[in-house]
């Protein structure tokens, strides 16, 4: 894998965390979305207009960008793992900004997800 592949895939796999992070935020600030929470027209007002919702969004679409760009250069059964990264970005991540916990049972996940990706991209 070249310096620009790694990069490109790097870069998909950080604005696709970002993205579940800002969603997250996003959710935070609306609160409980849902049956019994109020109209649904309302639900989807304020999930339209939420800032970090939408700017969770525009990852989406700069995510996927980037992605193809990165498809382009390597096969997809050595960059799709790589989008597991994410999981190790928004576990630890979210410890930070959302103060949620990470046990030992996350931990080795975490340990298992690295291994992982390291033994495909050395394929």
């Amino acid at each position: 894998m070249t310096p620009i592949t790694f990069v490109l895939i790097l870069a998909g796999v950080l604005l696709n965390a970002g993205a579940q992070l800002l969603l997250k935020a996003g959710t935070n600030a609306i609160g409980v979305i849902g049956p019994g929470q109020g109209s649904i027209a309302t639900q989807l007002v304020n999930v339209a207009f939420q800032p970090f919702i939408v700017g969770g969004l525009a990852c989406y679409v700069f995510s996927v960008a980037i992605w193809i760009a990165a498809l382009s250069r390597v096969p997809v059964s050595v960059a799709y793992p790589m989008l597991s990264i994410g999981y190790v970005v928004n576990c630890v991540a979210a410890y930070f900004l959302f103060g949620e916990s990470i046990s030992v049972s996350k931990l080795s996940g975490i340990f298992v997800i690295i291994v992982g990706v390291w033994l495909v991209s050395r394929a």
